[in-house]
């Protein structure tokens, strides 16, 4: 959305902000939103009803979302993120966008959301990312989040890259996204990578994530002390 005016704050846990005009409306994951000016109003409600919710819960969030609407002179809205990451705007007006679950942060009124179901055993099984997927369309502007550091690529007709499962945080519709066991018995019992790669091959634009979640959380485990 070329008129969208909007700040990204911060580094490790970032903000956005948003300047909406009178009559201007985002809508957000639940509980996304920090604070917001006294011009803006909010409403939840459930986006293409109960169908359109229980897609929502099956892609990781919420069964409601939440509408913010400038009123009067407009106003502003932050919506902060959720856990250590960075928060990526992605322009509808590419093309349709899958993302990981839980990605989804706000996005402007002309954006759909829906869910993409992988259609390989394997790579739902293996992937990293489950069978369901975030997807985006529309002509609109989405902002979703990717763990630790952002490292955007752009891939070639055939071009190929391999991943770790969990790195993939999007990709166009128009990348293949598939896995392959690892080479080697030395490298799948040793090598620290597991026994699969999601392989994603171009055309199009991928976003990886330096930090997936379950990665932190699994190093942050071998600190934490249970008392008996």
């Amino acid at each position: 959305m070329p008129d969208l005016n909007y700040r990204i704050l911060g580094t490790v846990m970032p903000m956005l902000e948003v300047d909406l005009r009178p009559d201007q409306t985002l809508y957000a994951q639940s509980g996304a939103m920090q604070w917001m000016d006294d011009g803006v109003k909010m409403d939840t409600g459930m986006q293409g009803g109960v169908f359109g919710a229980l897609k929502r819960k099956m892609s990781g969030e919420n069964i409601f979302l939440n509408y913010f609407t400038g009123q009067g002179d407009g106003g502003r809205v932050a919506f902060g993120h959720t856990y250590p990451g960075v928060i990526i705007p992605l322009d509808m007006s590419e093309g349709t966008m899958l993302c990981q679950r839980r990605s989804f942060l706000c996005a402007t009124e002309d954006v759909d959301y829906d869910i993409a179901v992988q259609r390989r055993l394997g790579t739902g099984l293996f992937g990293g990312e489950g069978f369901i997927l975030q997807k985006f369309s529309g002509t609109g502007t989405v902002f979703i989040e990717i763990d630790g550091e952002c490292v955007e690529k752009e891939l070639g007709p055939g071009e190929k890259i391999r991943v770790e499962t969990s790195s993939v945080g999007a990709f166009q519709e128009g990348v293949d996204m598939n896995i392959e066991r690892v080479r080697g018995i030395k490298n799948m019992f040793l090598g620290g990578e597991g026994f699969f790669l999601t392989t994603l091959t171009g055309p199009g634009k991928v976003w990886l994530q330096t930090m997936p979640i379950q990665s932190m959380t699994g190093e942050i485990s071998g600190y934490l002390s249970v008392d008996e």
